[in-house]
């Protein structure tokens, strides 16, 4: 957690010395975290949440996922325009991040569910509100989405 007061104090000390550099440095270094993930290197917290969720498909699947389980063949009709290649990868990559568990039953043939996680769980108030942030910008815009 960020101590604010150590955060004020840095600053007023900062500012009394007229360091301007390095008070411009710690202030860009707050704002703007740059770090290496898996070899990939991010500018901000919001690069790297949309790395994991981002993109057209993986917030619709979770989407759908925050109230039941569902098999691949029920994702793949309730999202009709998705490739089945796409949406395979996508669970991939939802199931790698810990957003998603998949079960496969060893039965011929064969059955595999998918499910939200609790980690999963953690992002759903995040599509909600892009959702609803969404559905004003259409609405203002004059697009009907019934």
């Amino acid at each position: 957690m960020i101590n604010i007061t150590a955060i004020l104090t840095f600053f007023n000390v900062l500012t009394l010395k007229g360091d301007t550099y390095l008070l411009e440095s710690f202030i860009n270094h707050i704002e703007m975290p740059e770090f290496l993930y898996k070899d990939k290197l991010y500018y901000n917290p919001v690069e790297f949440a949309m790395g994991r969720i981002g993109g057209t498909w993986k917030m619709p699947i979770l989407w759908r996922l925050k109230d039941r389980v569902m098999r691949y063949s029920e994702l793949k009709r309730d999202i009709p325009r998705i490739t089945d290649k796409m949406l395979t990868s996508q669970l991939r990559e939802l199931e790698e991040e810990g957003f998603i568990h998949r079960k496969v039953y060893p039965v011929v043939p064969p059955k595999v569910e998918y499910s939200i996680t609790e980690r999963g769980k953690t992002c759903i108030p995040i599509v909600e509100s892009i959702r609803n942030y969404g559905l004003f910008l259409m609405k203002e815009e004059g697009i009907d989405h019934e």
